[in-house]
């Protein structure tokens, strides 16, 4: 007794490259399965395998890195010391080729703002941060819990425009929770939805929207087809 089924029959395959989004109602096991991923939740049954390794080895082999949705900067730290912090913990090595911490602040917007400390910084900001912070140790794979879910609509959607333009110049896979409709359409190639009780894939669209987008985007009868059916299949979880 006791025992609880979070997930169940979850099935699926993230293209190596892509950006895959995650939509579901609240319980039905959305960041259980990334910390699943990411190595932070144990799993009973099934595999997971991340670039062919387990959970375990990809996190030690620093192939995967998460994005939380507070920014969870160290507070005493500046901009650029909370960027070089995996650099100083586990091993500290960065690998061949990889960017330098200023270099990803600039990556991430925040050029000249290197010595600010995190409480002279805006929530948006402070989330720039933490995804330049998640990028220093080149990870194949980046894990986004909601990282925007707590953010006014207007920096949200800046954010978005931005995170489009670092997935393209990293290369980086992408998989992002949300519990917006539209976001989940405008950053997806892929949108993965969950049903609940326990969570299980309902759905795994291929969204049919160009690579190269801007927010003009969002009012196009094609975009907004798109959120329509994603709010369907929401509604009948």
């Amino acid at each position: 007794s006791g025992i609880i089924t979070a997930l169940e029959d979850i099935s699926l395959d993230v293209p190596v490259g892509s950006l895959v989004t995650m939509l579901g109602p609240s319980g039905c096991g959305k960041s259980t399965l990334m910390r699943t991923a990411a190595d932070l939740n144990a799993y009973a049954e099934g595999s997971v395998t991340v670039f062919g390794k387990t959970p375990e080895q990809a996190r030690k082999d620093r192939d995967l890195s998460f994005v939380f949705q507070d920014a969870t900067l160290l507070a005493w730290r500046t901009a650029i010391e909370n960027v070089r912090l995996p650099l100083e913990v586990g091993g500290g090595n960065s690998k061949a080729g990889s960017a330098s911490p200023e270099e990803l602040l600039d990556l991430v917007g925040l050029k000249g703002r290197e010595n600010a400390m995190p409480h002279e910084l805006s929530g948006g900001m402070r989330q720039r941060v933490a995804i330049a912070r998640a990028l220093v140790t080149s990870p194949r794979l980046m894990l986004m819990d909601e990282p925007f879910g707590a953010l006014d609509e207007i920096t949200r959607d800046g954010l978005n425009v931005e995170l489009l333009r670092i997935w393209k110049e990293t290369g980086t896979t992408i998989i992002f929770v949300t519990h917006s409709i539209a976001e989940a359409a405008f950053l997806g190639q892929k949108v993965l939805t969950l049903e609940t009780n326990p969570g299980r894939v309902r759905e795994y669209l291929e969204v049919d929207l160009p690579d190269s987008r801007d927010l003009h985007l969002r009012d196009t009868p094609q975009f907004v087809s798109i959120a329509a059916h994603l709010r369907q299949q929401l509604e009948t979880c």
